[in-house]
């Protein structure tokens, strides 16, 4: 097994005949091998990323069969004219000894594309073959982001990614795999050793992540403040009710408990006068020592 440990793209030249197969099945028409160029280029992998976050090892393997017939682009700028390669053949793969950021034996999911050897591909071509292209992303699509540390989606759980609990790294563990749209050359990929975008845009998956983070601080508010009005209640119960709600939700039941919270946390005066029903030697009484 030849693998490239310094770049995400090898090239190759001119496929087998095996691969021409491969390649024909995809191909409205049949191409020789003469008119066509292949590279090998791994995808993404089973380590933990940039944005703290990993595939699980049956993701890698649902992708692996979603992105045979996928076709590149550029920047995942989503337009035909981008459109240069297209994958053909796929297979998760390890390196032997090489572990991931958090232990695990590293996977990773490697594919093959093609491209027609025309002169509008050749500077794409010169440029993989000398090394000025090589950095990928995929895009794709999860059911589920999972902490590393307790199990539950991330978004409801009181973790946050990059951030150590005693001793362990949180990250979100990225699995059910539900759509695989597209890979890109890229400048600076998301993951260190080939690069990932989990979902349509970069800016769309911005804006989700500032928005969950915000769910996430009015959860730890509402169960922070109801913890103090019912101390009654277990921590573990509130978490789990605070999962279930949605942002009035939350809102409605923040300003409900932050009343009786700061009722309970006005100090009482040590020293009382004139109350009802005192008579006046008991009233003095009070500043008495």
């Amino acid at each position: 097994m030849e693998i490239s440990k310094d770049a995400v793209i090898k090239a190759i030249g001119q496929p087998d005949p095996g691969d021409m197969d491969l390649i024909n099945q995809l191909a409205r028409r049949e191409v020789q091998e003469d008119q066509v160029y292949t590279f090998a280029l791994r995808l993404c992998d089973n380590d933990v990323d940039r944005d703290w976050e990993r595939f699980d090892d049956e993701a890698l393997e649902t992708l692996s069969r979603m992105f045979v017939g996928v076709s590149g682009v550029f920047d995942h700028q989503w337009s035909a004219k981008g459109q240069t390669a297209r994958i053909y053949r796929t297979q998760v793969v390890g390196e032997q000894g090489v572990l991931t950021a958090d232990g695990r034996p590293y996977r990773f999911l490697k594919g093959w594309a093609y491209m027609a050897c025309t002169s509008e591909n050749a500077g794409l071509i010169a440029e993989i073959d000398t090394g000025i292209k090589r950095e990928v992303s995929v895009g794709c699509a999860v059911s589920q982001v999972v902490c590393s540390i307790c199990g539950k989606e991330l978004d409801g759980c009181p973790h946050e990614k990059g951030q150590e609990y005693d001793g362990q790294l949180c990250y979100g563990v990225l699995t059910g795999v539900t759509d695989a749209y597209e890979w890109s050359f890229v400048a600076v990929p998301a993951q260190r050793k080939a690069g990932v975008i989990k979902s349509a845009g970069r800016q769309l998956e911005n804006e989700a992540r500032l928005g969950r983070r915000y769910l996430k601080g009015l959860r730890r508010e509402m169960v922070r403040l109801a913890g103090i009005a019912e101390p009654e209640m277990e921590h573990a119960l509130l978490e789990r009710v605070a999962s279930r709600l949605d942002e009035g939700e939350l809102l409605g039941l923040i300003k409900l408990y932050q009343r009786k919270a700061d009722k309970l946390l006005v100090a009482a005066p040590q020293l009382s006068y004139n109350e009802d029903g005192q008579s006046a030697q008991l009233l003095d009484g009070a500043f008495l020592i």
